[in-house]
């Protein structure tokens, strides 16, 4: 295959033609074999770097910082980017020493390469639009990959609060549908007073879609970029107005209400925005476990256990148990928020861990908070359209267990009194015997018409205060 010569500091190195890349993704690639998963696997960051990179070309452009022929070639391969094309040339591991220095370079020499081509010139021909000189004129890794990271971060949560509000309205239909199914609630995993299986279904869908808003907060913080900041936030090498116009251009191309920060040292170095969003996805891990573990719990059986819903039958359950079949949504839905939940304490560990003027950690911080997104989106979806969408609810079974339970009578609390209450309750639990038998047909304590007033479905899942 034809080669072609690339230099830097350290060395030259062969670099096959067909790359767009070059010695400085080189160097990445043998020395970060760390994840596997290369920087192309997660396309919103790859499209952010191509936004940054055009928005900087026009800037520098526009304050004749060089020639408006190669900001021009600059801008066309941004988009050729943006459109979806050479997503296979950036192949950086996205956990890599350098703060984010290795990704920066695949996308400068993927860009100059493309540019040079525009330009007439071959690949490597570095003169004519260099990596450095031209595509990261203006810039530092410092501020171009935190400022992409943001963009793609603001890019992906869209999609992961689309996934969020379909499960939250799956949740809510599913509570149309269940609301004049009765069933027990229960504290502490023991009986407590009766509701409709549509009441807490609806708790589901609201605990969710609450999660929307708390996304939405986090996001106002991720909207604050650094560029023009460069090294460590003094602005070196970057021309006056730039950093104002560069946000400007970033606005304007992604559609994002982007903002310069006001201390640009501080927006170098800080990274709360990533914790504070990093602790709203465990938010919502902890509460999608809980619900799948509610789930779990509500389907279990089916003839052992509580078996008032019916989750849909995905697979077989057992190698060796003939028609078992297994919760395995909820299951894989408790392992993402797991993983989630671990992903958090890694990026707390990394935003503590930066020294001085730059969190180096960032790489890492930013495959967790990718990373996590996505499993959460994915996880919402599965859940939603394997398993709350199909689930079915045995009503009757549901009605016979509030009937027969011993708790319903907390209901005659207000007319017979605790301490009365406590000794039927004895007394049914005892003697197995049903809270109607005991006071309607044994001691005759209250009238039929009222106990059908107190126990009649609307009131008991909607408690009237009776006497």
């Amino acid at each position: 295959m034809p080669t072609r010569k690339e230099h830097d500091f350290l060395g030259e190195l062969e670099i096959p033609n067909d790359k767009y890349y070059g010695i400085q993704t080189f160097r990445a690639l043998d020395n970060f074999h760390i994840t596997g998963t290369p920087l192309s696997t997660e396309p919103f960051m790859v499209k952010a770097l191509a936004y940054v990179k055009k928005a900087a070309a026009m800037a520098n452009a526009d304050l004749e910082i060089f020639d408006r022929e190669i900001a021009d070639a600059i801008c066309f391969a941004c988009d050729e980017i943006l459109d979806g094309k050479y997503l296979d040339q950036f192949v950086t591991d996205l956990i890599q020493g350098g703060a984010g220095t290795s990704v920066n370079m695949n996308a400068n020499e993927v860009i100059a390469n493309i540019a040079l081509e525009k330009l007439g010139h071959k690949k490597g021909e570095y003169k004519y639009c260099h990596p450095n000189n031209h595509v990261n004129c203006s810039q530092s890794t410092n501020d171009a990959y935190p400022t992409a990271f943001r963009i793609a971060l603001l890019k992906r949560l869209e999609a992961y609060k689309t996934s969020l509000k379909a499960l939250s309205d799956s949740f809510a239909r599913k509570g149309e549908e269940f609301k004049n199914v009765l069933k027990m609630g229960r504290t502490q995993l023991q009986d407590a007073v009766p509701m409709s299986l549509g009441s807490e279904f609806n708790g589901w869908a609201y605990t969710i879609g609450e999660e929307l808003g708390r996304v939405d907060s986090a996001k106002n913080l991720i909207r604050e970029i650094n560029m023009g900041a460069t090294a460590i936030g003094t602005k070196v090498n970057a021309p006056e107005e730039y950093p104002e116009l560069v946000t400007k251009y970033l606005v304007k191309i992604t559609g994002s209400p982007l903002f310069l920060a006001e201390d640009l040292i501080e927006a170098t170095s800080d990274t709360g925005a990533y914790v504070q969003l990093s602790g709203v996805l465990k938010r919502t891990a902890i509460k999608l476990s809980k619900i799948s573990n509610d789930l779990r719990l509500l389907s279990s059986g089916p003839r052992t256990g509580f078996n008032e819903i019916n989750l849909p039958q995905m697979q077989p359950g057992s190698s060796i148990m003939p028609g078992k079949v297994n919760p395995v949504i909820p299951e894989v839905v408790n392992q993402i928020a797991f993983y989630v939940i671990g992903a958090d304490t890694t990026i707390t560990m990394a935003a503590e861990g930066g020294q001085l003027q730059l969190n180096v950690m960032e790489p890492v911080i930013s495959f967790s908070l990718f990373s996590s997104i996505l499993y959460l989106s994915r996880g919402c979806d599965t859940l939603r359209l394997k398993c709350i969408d199909g689930i079915t609810a045995n009503a009757k079974h549901t009605e016979e267990m509030v009937m027969n339970s011993v708790a319903i009578v907390t209901l005659l609390n207000p007319i017979l009194g605790y301490e009365e209450c406590s000794n039927i309750a004895k007394e049914a639990l005892n003697y197995n015997k049903s809270i109607y038998q005991i006071v309607i047909e044994e001691r005759k304590l209250i009238s039929q018409e009222k106990w059908d007033e107190l126990f009649r479905f609307e009131n008991l899942i909607n408690p009237k205060f009776i006497r």
